[in-house]
């Protein structure tokens, strides 16, 4: 691509129903760093790309548009977190168990060579947690 602007992902955002609940995941369940101060959106470190999230009603007032978004299990998109190894994928789904975070799809070694489960955050939205080393 000589010459060619290449564009990166800078974040990714969740439009969210109730901030204080979803921060609280996504930082005390999740373990993602935040310095959220109950202002209208959250920037959390995510690796080389953001999460953020941004009130639903918030955001529409802002643009002067109103959305539909999906209830329960939200299947649009995922956010995947990769681990090292297949067996940190099975003690990350463990430690989410016991904290009753919802389980989708339990550990499984697919086809691919990846170890991969999927759980929910408080709004539904899916997150993958998986590994390709064994």
């Amino acid at each position: 691509m000589n010459g060619t602007r290449r564009m990166e992902i800078d974040c990714i955002g969740l439009f969210v129903h109730n901030m204080e609940t979803m921060v609280k995941f996504y930082r005390d369940i999740i373990g993602l760093k935040t310095n959220w101060n109950g202002e209208p959106n959250a920037d959390f470190e995510a690796g080389k790309c953001r999460l953020i999230m941004f009130g639903r009603n918030d955001f529409e007032n802002m643009i002067s548009t109103s959305f539909n978004y999906p209830g329960g299990l939200n299947g649009t998109m995922e956010i995947a977190f990769n681990m090292n190894f297949y067996n940190d994928v099975d003690k990350e789904y463990k430690r989410l168990m016991d904290l009753g975070v919802k389980c989708v799809f339990p550990p499984t070694t697919m086809p691919w060579g990846q170890r991969t489960c999927y759980v929910a955050d408080p709004e539904g939205n899916l997150l993958e947690i998986g590994s390709f080393g064994k």
